[in-house]
């Protein structure tokens, strides 16, 4: 039996860089998950007796909005709905199941690396059938429908089982099959990296250690390194997914996996430390005594890529987010390779990779991926350094010192201020557009300014244009400073700044970071005047 129930429209369901996200008790509220699932529907074509994708990372109220949108796509008139046993996908593994399976599109509940729980944060987005977030007309169109939307449907039958694997016919015909969240996606890592030189070098006494942070990918990296690469048990802790995450922060930076960070900065450190956050996208790479920055692991892991066998003939491009460093910049130029500058947020990488023009994408926030999927993805970052560790013979360190060597270094920080009142941070971002004819020519201490813009992105691709992506502060000898509000918080506004200067001189490679990039620090508080406008005398997070 199928539903229509009527209902009244939330003005708040604008999708950010991932979808939509909000605090639990906001999705909670009457209707509140059905309208915006409801308005992907009707912003859609084609689907009737295809198949849907969902899956989420295990998070506060993961199961409940699952049982809805299954109730919801047999109303609507998909043919056949995939789960992941017990409501579990990874974002990158359900990109894969899209794929693999050629469904119509996936639907992923998830607020990314945000923390969890009754009164934290819940995120819905939808994926198109090339597994990548929908683009900004489908995101455009789905806010529209959920300011006019009146009605919804669903069927009315009990909840589905999802924690049994296997197939069912709902009433109504729809076929439900729930599935193993991990066999597809650890069958599709064996494809693309040596799996036996992995093993091998941990047979010889490589120690690894992968904080799961009680997220979706502990599983997947239980499965992967302890089950298949032989990494002894307990190599993969925090691996059982929680509903607040364990009450900690699933985002993979030094901060919030101070543990790791400082077992592996230790003496007795294991050989090579990794997370993932809660839903697998993002990675954080760290060798005994040193922290792989997002940017440089990017630009690494790019120079590298052909000692994995899924990329022994080299990449088409490299993509990057317009505030992720240039250091992967030099790695294309050096290569002869095509390198391409997007907006932040995955979904601009979509029509690179599918045009087969980049094959490895990075973005600063943590995130890598490649053409394998099309979304971020942390455990193949992390198996892509292993395979080059297993090839190379060499430690983290040695690899890091030797490409800046090769490269130059591009000393690089993001300065996060979290929770700002949201008048106050549009201020800040006001005042610095309206600096921006007047800054080239401006000096900041030692630093002269030699470009200042608003940046926007004309796609190559579909010919569109994306504007107000960053405002971008160049200054000469190649040194910059982003400002960017953030698309992925739910509580006020989080202002974003990007700090990063290049130094080719290979004898000026080991100093610290903020120490490096001070001066440029000093003339991003001068040009935007962050303290007088916020109250902040400080980040509240610093990577």
């Amino acid at each position: 039996m199928i539903k229509s129930v009527s209902t009244t429209p939330y003005l708040d369901q604008k999708p950010g860089t991932s979808g939509l996200r909000k605090k639990v008790p906001v999705f909670q509220q009457p209707n509140y998950a059905e309208n915006f699932i409801q308005s992907i529907f009707d912003s859609l074509e084609g689907y009737q007796g295809k198949c849907l994708v969902i899956g989420g990372d295990g998070r506060y109220y993961n199961r409940e909005v699952i049982q809805k949108a299954v109730k919801m796509a047999a109303a609507n008139g998909f043919g056949k709905v995939m789960v992941g046993k017990g409501g579990i996908l990874s974002t990158p593994a359900a990109s894969h199941i899209i794929r693999k399976y050629k469904a119509f599109g996936g639907i992923i509940l998830s607020a990314s690396h945000n923390p969890g729980g009754p009164t934290e944060d819940f995120g819905i987005k939808y994926n198109i059938n090339n597994g990548g977030p929908a683009p900004e007309k489908i995101t455009d169109a789905i806010y529209a429908r959920s300011k006019t939307i009146d009605s919804y449907k669903i069927a009315d039958f009990a909840d589905v089982n999802l924690d049994r694997i296997g197939k069912d016919e709902l009433p109504g015909g729809t076929i439900l099959s729930v599935i193993d969240p991990v066999e597809d996606y650890a069958a599709l890592m064996e494809e693309l990296f040596d799996f036996g030189a992995i093993r091998n070098l941990i047979s010889l006494g490589f120690r690894i250690a992968f904080d799961g942070m009680s997220a979706v990918t502990g599983p997947y990296a239980k499965e992967i390194f302890e089950n298949r690469l032989g990494a002894p048990s307990g190599s993969v802790r925090n691996f059982m997914p929680l509903p607040d995450f364990g009450g900690h922060h699933p985002d993979p930076n030094p901060v919030h996996c101070k543990e790791l960070f400082d077992e592996m900065m230790g003496d007795d450190a294991p050989d090579f430390g990794a997370a993932s956050d809660g839903d697998g996208d993002r990675n954080l790479i760290i060798g005994r005594g040193i922290f792989v920055t997002p940017s440089d692991s990017l630009a690494i892991l790019a120079a590298n890529a052909n000692l994995a066998p899924g990329y022994s003939g080299g990449l088409a491009g490299i993509a990057r987010s317009m505030p992720t460093s240039g250091a992967a910049d030099r790695v294309a130029e050096k290569r002869g390779i095509g390198m391409y500058e997007t907006p932040t947020g995955w979904k601009f990488f979509g029509n690179l990779l599918d045009a087969g023009m980049a094959t490895i994408c990075g973005e600063e926030s943590s995130g890598t991926g490649s053409s394998h999927v099309r979304e971020k993805d942390g455990l193949w970052a992390v198996l892509l350094w292993l395979n080059i560790l297993a090839v190379r013979g060499e430690s983290v360190a040695d690899i890091v010192t030797q490409h800046w060597q090769t490269y130059g270094r591009n000393y690089y920080s993001r300065h996060d201020y979290e929770g700002l009142d949201t008048d106050a941070a549009n201020g800040l971002v006001d005042n610095l557009r309206s600096q921006l004819p007047t800054l080239p020519g401006k000096s900041f201490g030692n630093l002269k300014v030699e470009k200042a813009d608003d940046f926007a992105y004309h796609d190559p691709i579909d010919k569109s244009v994306s504007e107000h992506q960053g405002i971008r502060v160049l200054f000469e000898g190649g040194s910059r400073v982003v400002f960017r509000l953030s698309g992925t918080g739910t509580s006020g506004a989080t202002l974003r700044v990007y700090i990063e200067r290049y130094e080719p001189d290979s004898t000026r490679h080991n100093i610290e970071t903020q120490e490096a990039l001070a001066d440029l620090i000093a003339a991003a508080e001068s040009i935007a005047s962050i303290r007088e406008r916020t109250g902040r005398d400080a980040p509240t997070v610093i990577t």
